[in-house]
């Protein structure tokens, strides 16, 4: 079976439960802090994983960072490519309000400090059938796409976070690009989310698009094959994790060849068991709780 290569980060999450989430200048009481293993790289390659596919994760932690390993390694990813170095593992501070939203602010630490060799040995596992995939929250992925794109290899890139490094991306190579209502309009550099999502469309005929809206489903467009997927109707508790979770079930989907609304109805339906629970990497479902809520539903 294909694999899965994710060059990706890992963060120690924060997690603060506030009534309302913090205003400018404004403090807030919260009702509870928690600390959990996250990082959209980790994240996605622990929802790929538990979905059944092979996984290896490149990336970088800190002296800190030995719990973020023995997540992965515990769900199966090959964690050997993964170097620990001195600097602070990336972090971030999440808050999540009474209706589930969040606010999160992150900071790299040793996600920005992947090393050129770490991108080598990453685009050298992957063969033909293999998936590359990739965030926003490592360094050079300016280098990084450039190499997977001179080795012909396929690239999933989620732009999450943006951050202003996107719009000098070349995204001509990318094979499938994920993006969320921001994500979109800040590649597009425009104003409606629609509107970014057809441009890139347009700009990119090439390239599988998905566009996320969480409550609003999502939109996938590849040439002149476009699909709406409806969200599931369920209670949100924290919707971290929610688009990490759809990511690594579609990706899984992709490498075993699923048909694509198939794929798409099962990533999302992973995305919103996730948003079920509190918590990153601890809210992404296994495969048999996804399967078990398809049936039910």
């Amino acid at each position: 079976m294909p694999k899965l290569v994710n060059l990706g980060s890992l963060c120690v999450d924060n997690v603060y439960h506030v009534q309302n989430i913090a205003r400018a200048g404004e403090t807030v009481t919260s009702f509870g802090h928690e600390i959990h293993p996250g990082g959209k790289g980790l994240n996605q390659s622990l929802a790929a994983a538990r979905a059944g596919a092979d996984v290896i994760h490149v990336g970088c932690v800190g002296s800190d960072g030995g719990s973020l390993v023995d997540v992965l390694s515990g769900s199966g990813v090959d964690v050997s490519y993964i170097r620990t170095i001195e600097s602070s593992s990336g972090s971030a501070v999440i808050q999540v309000d009474a209706q589930g939203r969040n606010a999160i602010f992150i900071t790299g630490g040793a996600n920005r400090l992947v090393s050129t060799e770490q991108v080598e040995a990453a685009v050298s596992l992957l063969g033909n059938d293999d998936w590359l995939l990739l965030q926003n929250e490592i360094n050079d992925l300016d280098f990084v796409l450039k190499s997977a794109a001179s080795s012909d290899v396929n690239i999933a890139f989620n732009v999450a976070p943006v951050d202003g490094r996107e719009c000098a991306y070349v995204y001509d190579h990318v094979s499938l690009l994920i993006v969320n209502e921001i994500e979109s309009m800040a590649v597009a550099q425009t104003d409606d989310h629609m509107l970014a999502f057809d441009h890139i469309r347009r700009q990119y005929p090439n390239t599988q698009v998905i566009l996320t809206l969480g409550r609003l489903g999502l939109h996938y467009g590849f040439g002149d094959d476009q699909l709406h997927i409806p969200a599931f109707d369920v209670e949100v508790v924290d919707e971290t994790a929610a688009g990490d979770a759809f990511i690594g079930f579609f990706m899984a989907a992709l490498l075993r060849s699923a048909p694509r609304e198939a794929a798409l109805r099962e990533a999302s339906a992973a995305g919103a068991l996730a948003v079920t629970k509190t918590g990153a990497a601890t809210s992404i479902p296994q495969r048999e709780e996804v399967d078990a809520f398809l049936s039910a539903t």
